[in-house]
């Protein structure tokens, strides 16, 4: 494994589980701290087991992107517990759908806004905040293929929000490069997550109805999902910028 992150310090949002738990892992393999967030303490607390077992160093915080308060403790709890924030990962996120357009439930649409957009908007800001006065940073917000790529009906309010979050990368990205922040997006598809099984579906059945709905005939892992975003928050990346990588076996191809 290298050592990329070595003596940096990442801030991974909806780390308790699915990508956000991976991506955390792979961070803190490659030699970060990391501090892992969302609005559950006990599955952020199992994740950081998960790194303190694997030799890392981690730090759980909970906190509720919807709530610019809350963006700007994490933000400053992260800068008290590991000396400052090279890089963030904005994950959290929530899965809404089931119902066609005219009939899509108001509530469950500002639910999607409120975490999907607002709450992305508001890590950014509390993260933008610090690395502008400390010598920039990465960040990279975590779409989806659904939406600015490929669409399927019952999924409006969903697609819309992670549309927002793609547009919402590249105008973030145009804004603060020149404050030495790069900020890039990574779009998955079905992936190794809750969030790609229908209702009642077991990851079983799930895994026999990805043959016939992904050109590759699987859903992603967690590990390369999670490769994708090391890879955009690495030097390795350094010349890019506002750019939305998909991540999804074909489906959008």
């Amino acid at each position: 494994m290298s050592a990329r992150f070595t003596g940096r310090t990442a801030l991974v949002t909806g780390a308790g589980t699915g990508l956000g738990r991976a991506i955390a892992l792979a961070l803190a393999a490659e030699g970060a701290r990391v501090v892992v967030s969302g609005r559950t303490a006990a599955t952020l607390e199992e994740t950081v087991g998960r790194i303190e077992a694997a030799g890392g160093t981690a730090l759980a915080v909970t906190a509720d992107v919807s709530r610019p308060e809350d963006t700007a403790e994490l933000v400053r709890r992260t800068v008290e517990g590991f000396g400052g924030l090279d890089v963030a990962v904005n994950n959290a996120g929530i899965f809404r759908g089931g119902a066609p357009t005219a009939d899509f439930p108001l509530d469950d649409w500002q639910a999607l806004l409120d975490t999907n957009v607002t709450g992305v908007l508001n890590s950014l800001k509390a993260e933008i905040a610090h690395m502008r006065g400390n010598g920039g940073g990465a960040i990279v917000n975590v779409a989806s293929n659904l939406g600015a790529h490929v669409r399927f009906p019952g999924l409006v309010g969903y697609q819309v929000s992670k549309a927002a979050v793609a547009a919402l990368t590249r105008a973030a990205a145009l804004d603060h490069i020149g404050d030495g922040i790069r900020i890039n997006a990574v779009s998955p598809g079905a992936a190794e997550s809750s969030m790609s099984l229908l209702p009642g579906e077991t990851e079983a059945e799930r895994d026999v109805r990805m043959k016939s709905e992904s050109p590759l005939g699987r859903i992603a892992s967690g590990a390369e999902v999670a490769a994708a975003v090391l890879y955009l928050a690495s030097d390795d990346a350094g010349s890019v910028v506002g750019t939305d990588l998909v991540v999804d076996g074909g489906v959008s191809a």
